[in-house]
């Protein structure tokens, strides 16, 4: 069986070395429109025209150009067992509480991408 992907949830994780001059930018620069937020751990995600948001994450390390396309999955315990039948490197899921679960998998040439089960239905901008 295939894996039950969210189809409301695509995100764009960009690790950012300035939280707020970074949310400054996008918002202002590109006209992105914050839609959610979680200031308190350096995360949020914006709306674009394209049907994705984009999250900007606070990291110590910022490496240009690594970005990490993350799906959403309704059930990410199913999504690492079909990945791990077809002999896909994939991480076990670790959890924000009450928030999300996370998995990191590994195309052919070891490019990462993510998937994202949330746990919290509550998608509005909190401080």
């Amino acid at each position: 069986m295939p894996i039950d992907f969210d189809a409301t949830s695509c995100v764009v994780s960009v690790n950012v070395s300035d939280y707020d001059r970074s949310v400054r930018w996008y918002r202002e620069v590109l006209g992105f429109e914050l839609a959610y937020e979680l200031a308190d751990y350096g995360w949020c995600e914006l709306r674009t025209p394209f049907g994705f948001t984009v999250g900007i994450g606070q990291s110590e390390e910022v490496t240009p150009g690594t970005i990490v396309p993350t799906f959403g999955v309704h059930d990410i315990d199913a999504a690492i067992a079909h990945l791990r039948e077809h002999d896909v490197r994939v991480e076990d899921w670790h959890e924000l509480p009450g928030m999300v679960r996370l998995s990191t998998l590994y195309d052919p040439d070891g490019t990462a991408w993510m998937l994202a089960q949330r746990l919290d239905d509550d998608r509005s901008v909190r401080g």
